[in-house]
């Protein structure tokens, strides 16, 4: 599934850019929402116990590179969410959302992971804000 830039996150993040000077939160959702446009923060249950917490992702740490298709994109190094046990919200993650307080930046539906009861596991993404289109 392509990663979804929500509609109020466009001028939010365009602005930003222009700024330099934006922090992120990086989140994990548990339910089997398919991003679009018109999605917000709402639209999404955040990932909830095993041991998760959401990451910030900052703009000194944002790079902007091709996403292979022509399309210009901030990319943030790879982020590692390390679990502990199952979560308790439902058990199953859906994908990753990006957000500045309570506005839906973007959302990427992702192959699911279930952290495991007693063990947890590890989630590796590499997020990205799509910031301008071939």
């Amino acid at each position: 599934m392509s990663l979804v830039f929500a509609d109020s996150g466009a001028t939010d993040v365009l602005g930003l850019v222009k700024s330099g000077s934006a922090d992120y939160t990086l989140f994990l959702f548990a339910t089997n929402v398919t991003p679009a446009r018109a999605s917000t923060v709402a639209s999404f249950t955040e990932a909830a116990g095993g041991g998760y917490a959401a990451k910030t992702l900052t703009m000194a740490s944002a790079t902007v590179g091709d996403d292979g298709s022509g399309n210009q994109c901030l990319y943030w190094g790879t982020q590692t969410f390390t679990f502990t046990d199952a979560l308790t919200t439902n058990p199953i993650i859906y994908g990753y959302g990006i957000k500045r307080g309570t506005v839906l930046i973007a959302a990427e539906l992702t192959p699911q992971f279930q952290p495991e009861a007693g063990t947890g596991g590890n989630w590796v993404i590499t997020p990205k804000i799509p910031i301008k289109s071939a």
